[in-house]
């Protein structure tokens, strides 16, 4: 329960375009049960019905990573990692918007040191750093799981196989690959978390906003700024 509570204490601070927002929680004591009430999301999974015939096409993928791209700015500004970022965690709605959702494994940070404790997340998704000590930075976790591949490119046989292939398996890109994107990637999973490409980085992409430079990412005045502005 005391994960539960956490999870419920990080999604009250919570509004966000691109996340799934908390809406009520109900305490039944005579059940005891407790209740999250989530703003309903109508769509899929952004990998339902997406498989290596398929893809998604660099459009959606562009598309789907601005706004996972938002939502994650938030959350770090709100001293909040999310822990398991996944295909499964990214909701898509009816009109093509994602939302982040799962806050399960999240956890918030003091000031500018992001410096966390190990959190059970998902091991084919989980940075190097999270595979070889028991500290790690979550802003540069979080930033390493966006993978705009279509597979999983340090995938093991077994647990400590794939721990193995993330922390010493070169990455290894196909040569058709659009060169922006294929930066992009080179940025996103350098093992060295002090080197890796952070959100801001990524934000201003040149592939990430599009061929016309018409894509940016605009940053989010959450209800908490707009009140501290207005003091």
């Amino acid at each position: 329960m005391t994960d539960v509570f956490r999870e419920v204490l990080i999604m009250k601070v919570l509004s966000h375009p691109n996340i799934v927002n908390l809406v009520e929680v109900i305490d039944d004591p005579t059940a005891d049960h407790l209740y999250l009430v989530l703003e309903y999301v109508e769509g899929k999974c952004v990998s339902d019905g997406v498989g290596p015939a398929l893809g998604l096409g660099e459009d959606t993928a562009r598309k789907y990573l601005r706004d996972v791209v938002s939502g994650l700015m938030y959350l770090h500004s709100h001293n909040i990692v999310h822990g398991d970022i996944k295909p499964d965690n990214l909701l898509v709605t009816g009109s093509g918007t994602v939302k982040i959702c799962d806050f399960s494994v999240s956890q918030v940070f003091e000031g500018d040191n992001d410096l966390l404790r190990r959190s059970p997340g998902t091991p084919v998704f989980t940075a190097p750093e999270c595979c070889s000590g028991p500290t790690y930075h979550g802003k540069a976790a979080d930033t390493w799981a966006f993978m705009v591949l279509g597979n999983y490119p340090f995938l093991g046989e077994t647990l400590q196989d794939t721990y193995e292939k993330i922390i010493n398996k070169e990455l290894l890109l196909p040569e058709e690959m659009n060169p922006l994107l294929k930066n992009l990637l080179e940025g996103l999973l350098c093992k060295d978390p002090r080197q890796r490409m952070s959100l801001e980085n990524v934000a201003e992409h040149d592939w990430l906003i599009g061929e016309q430079g018409s894509m940016s990412i605009h940053p989010y005045l959450c209800w908490c700024k707009r009140n501290s502005s207005s003091l």
